[in-house]
């Protein structure tokens, strides 16, 4: 116990001698801002940049492909995130004017998929500007956002006298982890002057790998980012990293300062307070600084990179079975499937029989599952992303599932 003891003191006062001290404030202020700068000035571009401040500097390499301007914000979660993000482009589409005099008859427009997270719909209704200006996109055959529709929708709102305000892509829907075409929606956001929000709560985590930053082709030209540490990097609840491109603007849309909140050092160090929703705040940043200076940049790769493979090597044994089907590509970790007796075709029975099987899987204790629907059909989903989890937890489930199923079959 005695070195894990040591180890740890060194740990904290490396910290405390790091980016943890201010002069007067809260000691949270410049380590909350030492993490969430962490993919923008640690492991984005240049290639390579000095974190200084510390007992030694360190150099990272290349990461996510994050613009090096933006500045972020630790929230609780990415419904939070997006909240602020519809809030901070509500006030900059009227120049800041509703926080004065209210929403009234809104004409202001959000659009995002029909696969995007509910969060995106409860925002929009707590920004007051009505679930009837939610515009749902319709998506392919891959449950991505399709742009053409995007921009006939836009188009044909400015045609009617309403004003677009936020585009939400998603890299990686909450159903099926389907990636929005960013790059052809960043596009459409900018022709029009749309703020473009990006959420990548779960799938974001992948753009730690070289080989999956293609999802964020486009993100030079959004003007909010948010991807969740809690979801698949490892750290506890809650953890949600939020970026964006114009910091003045989240600012200016939460600032506010009674005598009681001034302090000598207004206006030199981040109040954070400012930059969302809570007036107080949680020490969120040690704990994800604790898991990068745990794992390391190759260490985190290493595990996303295993989750990846574990996923793809059970989605060709899923292909390979003749009744169990595949109702979305899979993206990164995450399955999503279905049982189908070869002898059954009925959509109600099959969505029993799923229905019946992951309730049964479930109650084991073994393994947990859930669901969603996909063209209406009842889908089991099934990721791959827990801290610890090994080849033979993959196939044990699988086996699981075979059997279970198997038995609902003879029982039918």
């Amino acid at each position: 116990a005695m070195p894990v003891i040591a180890s740890l003191k060194r740990t904290i006062t490396s910290l405390a001698s790091s980016e943890v001290s201010v002069h007067s404030a809260s000691p949270t202020l410049k380590s909350s801002r030492l993490m969430t700068n962490w993919p923008l000035a640690v492991l984005v571009v240049p290639a390579c940049v000095t974190v200084t401040g510390t007992t030694t500097s360190r150099t990272w390499p290349l990461m996510l492909s994050l613009p090096v301007t933006w500045e972020g914000v630790i929230q609780d979660t990415a419904s939070t995130a997006t909240l602020a993000a519809i809030l901070s482009a509500r006030e900059k589409i009227s120049n800041f004017e509703i926080n004065n005099s209210g929403v009234g008859h809104s004409t202001y427009r959000v659009y995002c998929s029909k696969e995007t997270h509910s969060s995106i719909e409860k925002a929009v209704k707590i920004a007051g500007l009505g679930k009837k200006n939610l515009v749902k996109i319709d998506t392919d055959e891959k449950f991505r956002l399709v742009p053409e529709a995007l921009a006939r929708a836009v188009e044909k709102d400015i045609k009617d006298g309403l004003k677009p305000m936020c585009i939400v892509a998603a890299i990686g829907t909450t159903s099926c982890t389907a990636i929005d075409p960013l790059r052809e929606i960043s596009e459409i956001a900018m022709r029009y002057g749309i703020w473009l929000h990006v959420d990548a709560a779960f799938a974001g985590t992948a753009a730690l790998l070289p080989e999956f930053q293609w999802m964020l082709d486009g993100i030079d030209s959004a003007d909010s980012f948010v991807f969740n540490p809690h979801k698949w990097m490892f750290t506890n609840f809650d953890c949600s990293c939020y970026f964006v491109k114009d910091k003045d603007a989240l600012v200016k849309t939460f600032e506010i300062l009674p005598e009681y909140l001034k302090t000598a050092t207004h206006g030199r160090v981040n109040n954070y307070c400012d930059w969302g929703v809570p007036l107080g705040r949680r020490f969120r940043a040690l704990k994800l600084w604790f898991v990068i200076r745990n794992f390391g940049v190759e260490g985190l790769q290493k595990k996303i990179r295993f989750h990846i493979l574990l996923a793809k090597n059970l989605e060709k044994k899923i292909q390979n079975h003749s009744e169990f089907e595949l109702l979305a590509p899979r993206t990164v970790n995450l399955l999503c499937f279905r049982f189908r007796p070869e002898d059954i075709s009925d959509e109600k029975r099959l969505d029993a029989i799923n229905e019946s099987l992951i309730r049964q899987l479930n109650a084991s204790g073994k393994m947990y599952l859930t669901h969603t629907r996909l063209n209406g059909k009842y889908t089991i989903r099934m990721s791959i992303g827990q801290t610890n989890v090994e080849a033979r937890h993959v196939e044990e489930a699988w086996l699981r599932i075979q059997q279970c199923a198997e038995d609902l079959k003879n029982n039918l």
